[in-house]
């Protein structure tokens, strides 16, 4: 069997030892799931700031190539970020972080039921905007994103695919 740990590539007859979870802490609330991660969390700086890197770190533990784990990682602070300004800080959300197949799944759910992501007029390529292009990223990332009802409010999944 072949297995990527962690920062070493991969090697023969290894498996994958994923990272350890910091404890629970008011806001930030981790737990294992098959390839990946789920977050129960407030959104604030530094929670917002520790699940984006263990995204990141638990993805490329589990075997998702760097380049796609970046991705992910970029995707999540752009779904994360959406929330915050669609709910205001303190927000409460559930973020999911996994692999399938090669590819990364990033996931959250945030508890404005029944209001997807708007798009604006803003240009991709405009050098004077400073927001407006997270779902172009999206589109290109993650193609076919969907939002679905859930039972906190709404749910986003994205998966993106693995570098070629």
């Amino acid at each position: 069997m072949t297995a990527t740990t962690f920062g070493t590539g991969t090697a023969a007859g290894l498996t994958v030892q994923p990272p350890v979870l910091p404890a629970p802490r008011p806001g930030l609330f981790l737990r294992e799931r098959l390839g990946g991660i789920t977050a129960h969390l407030t959104a604030d700086q530094e929670t917002v700031h520790t699940v984006r890197s263990l995204a990141l770190t638990v993805l490329v533990a589990h075997g998702v190539d760097l380049e796609t784990a970046e991705s992910a990682q970029l995707v999540l602070s752009e779904l994360i970020g959406n929330a915050v300004r669609a709910c205001g800080e303190h927000v409460p959300l559930v973020v999911e972080v996994h692999r399938a197949d090669h590819d990364a799944v990033v996931t959250v759910h945030d508890p404005l039921a029944g209001v997807g992501p708007r798009r604006t007029s803003t240009a991709p390529d405009s050098d004077e905007a400073e927001s407006g292009r997270g779902l172009v990223l999206l589109d290109v990332l993650a193609p076919g994103w969907t939002v679905r009802p859930s039972a906190i409010g709404k749910r986003i999944r994205c998966r993106i695919p693995a570098a070629s």
